[in-house]
């Protein structure tokens, strides 16, 4: 029997990219001027720019008397630009003005506070950055110092702006001083629902031909570095929100659930290049200190208690450390050094624990996918150390809602022409090249026997599954109708199987690939949803080394001209050219997922 390698390729993050080239927006900071009231501000206006359109981030600090409720304006210096979607305020614009006021949860400002809201725009022409604005009427400063001409800073109650609430209208969502008890969790933070759009992947998606079909389905937020957590506005991946925006703007929505990606373990996938992460294998504390304990202390605000946040706990960690250690097909000194100093068992216990006290705080465990995991020799092996590293670091399996399959992979979800326990001429066919002995053939079957598997081992009888179809629809003209010729048992199913790939082992940025089912809750027994984990159109990789300061490395799987290793069987890697680096835009891609959409689009 073939011992399996890892097939699961490196997982990037939310990208704020252009299709093909990013611009990196200025910071604006407005310069001072004589302050008019008691009023007092500073604005920080940053953006992205891509051709066409930009996302605009702004932070409004208040340097003047405490306020309840605010507007803030500014008039645009081009009259192409437009606001097309905001968030955390209430835009208007009529011609090159464009106003945006508070909404319930953000509109008091203490002395010194901040906020920050946003939007996605479009321009034509030039995309020049508005040289003034104004909150509730006053001009605001700019590098906080009080001009000579500054008025009181206690301002005649007459005087207070018509939008300044009474104290006692205060929103009922600002926090109280006594914070709330906790939510109590449901048995699937994904039914009765609706799903977070984010609006920084919308835009790109918006922007792209036919986009607008797909552009308001759910999709992850990636936190693949500590920057991301604050937000990253100048990065080809990631984008300008951090975590606590992304969670107002879900507010906003009304969202109901809203998804982050947890990944950036030390010595992150330890046996691939395009996603290796910043933290080196010996840098459990700052993971711990700098990384897992800011996202608790911002998912724990009690002003989200409403929403489901769910977190995907790092993908491709802990199976790496099962199946790409020494002995095994293309096994690495750095699996070998993170399984040995318990970098990736701690990690994730630690963040399973620290995470799981939220009450309303649901987390699912990276489980890989059946082309990587179907073998017995990874499949019970994986399973014990999913439960060793649930019960590491002070965490218990309480703290596991469930796990996901197919992250960010192409697995097709079901096989409907070929089972694997079908004979073709007395021989079975999990002697085929394509299974190779597996004793699964899609990633349905494969999740209900692992959650089966799970269970066994010691986790709760209500775990819940996940399953990532943003990427394995395989449907298009190439779509097989009926099971192929019975001459062999490679000839029938290479005739018949639905996921069209080389080897189940090609991860990277993949030809002729569809987007999958579409997100939904409960589609089968067992599973709690499929989602769209992995944002379609986010590159897996870049084609060709690619000089970056994001630490985005190259990897030969993603180069179409690579022959393949051990771990996909030499064969070619099946990738799409003239990708980017992992986690940029790919427009080519998103077309690609488009056109082989099943269901169709």
């Amino acid at each position: 029997m073939n011992v399996w390698r890892r097939l699961s390729g490196p997982r990037r993050t939310l990208a704020l990219a252009g299709a093909g080239v990013l611009v990196a927006g200025g910071l604006v900071t407005i310069p001072v001027t004589a302050a008019q009231a008691a009023t007092q501000c500073d604005i920080a206006y940053t953006t992205n720019d891509w051709q066409g359109g930009f996302t605009a981030n702004i932070s409004i600090k208040n340097l003047g008397d405490p306020i309840n409720g605010w507007t803030l304006g500014w008039t645009f210096p081009n009259s192409s630009q437009r606001v097309q979607q905001g968030w955390s305020a209430e835009f208007s614009q009529s011609g090159s003005q464009v106003t945006a006021r508070s909404l319930s949860y953000n509109g008091s400002l203490a002395t010194g506070a901040s906020t920050t809201l946003g939007f996605n725009g479009a321009w034509s022409g030039s995309n020049p950055k508005p040289t003034s604005f104004t909150l509730n009427g006053v001009v605001c400063n700019g590098g906080g110092g009080n001009p000579t001409t500054a008025p009181p800073t206690t301002a005649p109650p007459t005087t207070a702006p018509p939008t300044t609430a009474p104290p006692t209208t205060a929103p009922p969502t600002t926090a109280p001083p006594t914070t709330p008890p906790p939510g109590t969790k449901v048995d699937n933070p994904y039914a009765g629902v609706k799903g977070y759009v984010n609006p920084e992947w919308k835009a790109k998606a918006d922007a792209e031909p036919g986009g607008s079909r797909v552009s308001n389905n759910p999709t992850a937020v990636w936190l693949d570095r500590i920057a991301a957590i604050n937000g990253t506005p100048n990065s080809s991946s990631n984008g300008a929100f951090g975590v606590r925006e992304h969670l107002d703007e879900a507010l906003r929505q009304g969202a109901g659930y809203i998804q982050f990606v947890i990944y950036n373990l030390p010595g992150r996938d330890c046996s691939a290049l395009s996603s290796n992460g910043e933290l080196g294998p010996d840098e459990l504390p700052r993971y711990k200190a700098e990384y897992i304990d800011p996202i608790a202390a911002i998912q724990s605000d009690s002003k989200y208690r409403n929403i489901r946040i769910i977190n995907v706990i790092e993908i491709d960690s802990l199976p790496n450390i099962v199946t790409n250690t020494s002995g095994q097909p293309g096994g690495t000194v750095m699996c070998d050094t993170v399984k040995a100093n318990g970098a990736y068992v701690n990690g994730v216990g630690y963040a399973l624990a620290k995470l799981g006290a939220i009450g309303n705080v649901y987390n699912y465990i990276d489980a890989g996918h059946h082309g990587w995991l179907g073998w017995d020799s990874n499949f019970g092996p994986t399973a014990d150390i999913l439960k060793t590293a649930a019960v590491a670091s002070g965490s218990t399996v309480n703290n596991v809602h469930g796990f996901i399959t197919n992250t960010a992979n192409y697995s097709a979800l079901t096989e409907p022409y070929f089972k694997v326990t079908d004979n073709v001429n007395g021989q079975t066919v999990r002697q085929s090249k394509w299974i190779d002995w597996n004793f699964y053939v899609d990633e349905l079957s494969f999740a209900q026997a692992f959650r089966s598997k799970l269970i066994s081992v010691g986790f709760n009888s209500n775990i819940g599954m996940l399953i990532d179809t943003s990427r394995n629809g395989w449907g298009g003209s190439a779509r097989p109708t009926g099971p192929g010729a019975t001459t062999s048992v490679d000839t029938y199913v290479n005739g018949g199987r639905i996921d069209r790939r080389a080897h189940a082992g090609n991860w990277c940025n993949q030809a002729g690939a569809g987007l999958g089912e579409r997100p939904r809750a409960n589609p089968a027994t067992g599973i709690d949803a499929y989602v769209w984990v992995k944002p379609p159109g986010e590159s897996d990789g870049s084609s060709k080394e690619i000089p970056n300061n994001e630490g985005k490395g190259f990897d030969r799987m993603c180069d179409p001209t690579y022959g393949g290793n051990a771990r996909n069987g030499n064969n070619p890697s099946g990738a799409l050219p003239d990708a980017p680096i992992s986690g940029a835009w790919f427009s080519a891609q998103f077309q690609e997922l488009m056109r082989n959409a099943y269901p169709a689009l």
